[in-house]
């Protein structure tokens, strides 16, 4: 187990660089498989979430080149395998694996996917799809066994824009036979950088990033090219840690229009921000307004970025409201903050923060990657020390996050125990 050492309420300054996009990178690396020969994926951000991918290609007898950050995946041997527990429970994200193979082999054995527990997290929106364009689906043993003789495109209705579904249903429909319409897509800004890597390989996709997205089937698909869009969910996280402890600090590295909805809070707050055309500058302030957060689906404000913005709440004048709408567990982290002097009531998926409140070092546990990341910027804003257990959390999904907090004046280490 690997905790995180953080020595607080030390201004930070100067410049942080937003890596590739995780959320983007988990399924560029598993939309590989579909391509015929060697496909290229650069600005790939180093974290444990990607060697886990890594992992499942292995197995699947692809051979994986890794320089920087850049990969460079060879299906040409691919062989299709049952994909056990030992790798599936890694990440949530390894379901995407499931279109993949299923788009490509038409056959998939593999284990019920893991990752963070921060709610129910059914898969049966993907399922359905996977059964509307021709498949069977049937579980034993904890094991989904996905089966079709052809895949034939047809109109698929998401109840809900799930960005995991849309993504595997494009992975599915690309090499299927006839036009695939899914209606209700999700529309995140990484659902297109997805849709270009597979238009890159010679998929036929129209309308990613809307929320009709039309995909007339193709025989083969061959090696493709992209580039990892940068991190809107890691750029969210440390501008919200400038508006706690910054002084001119710049995050560079990234698109402002992704991340409006979290900006337009923190103007709303008046926090002291200038947004620039790839980077935003962000100092503390001594009185922000308290603001209501709900979370929402793209572009509305994201579920990965709500923890760590309740904390930037405890530090406002005045009672917010934090409403998460998306995953049901989002409120783990709280019982730590409260531990740390913060003021929150929670019920049910809402939470009532009473701010300012002085926070205080102490010991905590990461029970997920984005309440782990809340409790890093906690503990950067405290007084004293503050120990965070369960780090492995976080670092699935923040890049070398230890050196980029320290270069910028954190004291913080990361220790094996």
């Amino acid at each position: 187990m690997k905790q995180m050492i953080i020595e607080g309420n030390n201004t930070l300054t100067g410049k942080i660089k937003i890596g590739g996009a995780k959320n983007s990178a988990v399924a560029l690396i598993p939309a590989s498989i579909l391509a015929s020969g060697i496909s290229q994926i650069d600005n790939v951000p180093n974290i444990s979430d990607r060697d886990a991918l890594i992992d499942i290609l292995n197995i699947l007898n692809c051979n994986v080149d890794i320089k920087g950050d850049q990969l460079k995946i060879d299906t040409t041997n691919l062989r299709n395998t049952s994909i056990d527990e030992k790798y599936s429970k890694k990440l949530r994200a390894s379901y995407y694996f499931m279109g993949a193979l299923l788009g490509k082999e038409k056959y998939v054995e593999m284990c019920i996917p893991g990752g963070c527990n921060i709610g129910a997290r059914p898969i049966d929106i993907h399922i359905d799809g996977f059964k509307a364009l021709g498949a069977k689906v049937k579980i034993e043993n904890n094991k989904y066994i996905l089966q079709a003789d052809k895949l034939i495109g047809t109109d698929i209705y998401l109840r809900f824009q799930s960005v995991g579904a849309t993504i595997n249903l494009m992975f599915a429909s690309v090499l299927a036979e006839g036009k695939t319409v899914i209606h209700n897509a999700a529309k995140e800004a990484e659902i297109e950088n997805i849709a270009n890597f597979l238009i890159s390989m010679g998929a036929n996709i129209e309308g990613a990033g809307t929320d009709k997205i039309i995909i007339t089937g193709v025989k083969e698909l061959y090696g493709g090219k992209i580039t990892v869009l940068p991190d809107r969910i890691e750029a969210g996280t440390y501008i919200i840690l400038g508006a706690l402890v910054g002084k001119n600090l710049c995050i560079n590295n990234i698109i402002p229009k992704h991340i409006e909805s979290l900006t337009s809070k923190l103007i709303d707050m008046d926090s002291d921000i200038t947004i620039n055309e790839d980077n935003i500058v962000i100092s503390k302030v001594d009185h922000l307004k308290p603001t209501n957060i709900k979370t929402l689906v793209y572009p509305g404000f994201p579920t990965d970025i709500g923890q760590p913005m309740s904390v930037l709440l405890t530090q406002a004048n005045g009672t917010s409201l934090f409403e998460e709408t998306i995953w049901e567990n989002r409120m783990g982290h709280v019982p730590s903050l409260n531990k740390m002097g913060a003021n929150i009531t929670v019920k049910n998926m809402s939470a009532m923060i009473i701010g300012p409140s002085k926070l205080h070092g102490c010991e905590v546990i990461a029970t997920d990657l984005r309440g782990g990341a809340a409790l890093v910027l906690a503990g950067l804003t405290a007084t004293g020390t503050t120990i965070v257990n369960d780090v492995e959390h976080i670092l699935r999904g923040y890049e070398n996050i230890e050196t980029k907090l320290r270069n910028v004046g954190a004291k913080i280490e990361i220790k094996e125990i």
